[in-house]
């Protein structure tokens, strides 16, 4: 009776094991497809600044999506993220796309801490899928958390994230939250070619579109 109790405990035991790298799959980011937008307020307009480098890897398990269709069940996601954005990618742009200002760029890039702090990083602690798509072309819907490091100061984020799926082994994720530059020990730009009458509001929001892909496999040699 003992062996009966513990051969049914087996499968239970097995599921509770953590998920090892054997069982994640690698996606890297695509060349294309990919966006950051940061937009803030000042005491005289809007302001919007986009770049178009994501770097970096994402690496998920079971319960995943990542063929078209899938079917997974709501919770928590065995995932790994890494990923890194230039700041010397990042421009202030109109709002039609065009570009503004490099006196607006070099301002940033001060606050921002270029010389030494070269990328805007974000490491993923834990996901969560939240809700299935309605429809055929919906994204799947997540909660995230993880450290996001700008200027040297790193700091937890909890936000949404949108998951599309765009074929096998592919796919795009979307987000946006809201953070203050003074959690971030930066202090908004007040540019003093305007003797400080400008002012720059703390909050601003961030975006992005991020494409990531699973490499294909290189055909074997000919002999």
């Amino acid at each position: 009776m003992k062996s009966k109790a513990l051969f049914l405990l087996f499968p239970l035991a097995l599921a509770a094991l953590p998920v090892v790298a054997a069982d994640l799959v690698r996606l890297d980011t695509t060349p294309t497809g990919n966006k950051v937008r940061i937009e803030g307020t000042s005491t005289i307009h809007d302001w919007q600044v986009e770049g178009s480098v994501i770097g970096g890897f994402v690496e998920v398990g079971p319960g995943f999506p990542l063929r078209p269709g899938a079917t997974v069940q709501p919770g928590k996601v065995p995932a790994n993220v890494s990923v890194f954005i230039p700041v010397r990618n990042l421009k202030s742009i109109e709002k039609d796309g065009k570009p503004y200002s490099t006196s607006m760029d070099k301002i940033m890039y001060e606050k921002l801490l270029e010389p030494t702090h070269k990328r805007i990083t974000y490491t993923l602690k834990e996901l969560e899928l939240k809700e299935l798509p309605k429809t055929p072309d919906a994204p799947y819907v997540f909660t995230s958390r993880g450290e996001l490091c700008v200027a040297g100061v790193t700091n937890t984020i909890t936000m949404p994230v949108t998951v599309t799926v765009l074929g096998e082994n592919k796919v795009k994720f979307g987000g946006s939250v809201p953070v203050k530059m003074t959690d971030f020990k930066i202090t908004p730009p007040a540019p003093s070619v305007a003797l400080g009458l400008i002012k720059t509001g703390d909050e601003v929001k961030l975006m992005f579109e991020w494409v990531a892909a699973k490499r294909a496999t290189p055909a074997p040699a000919q002999p």
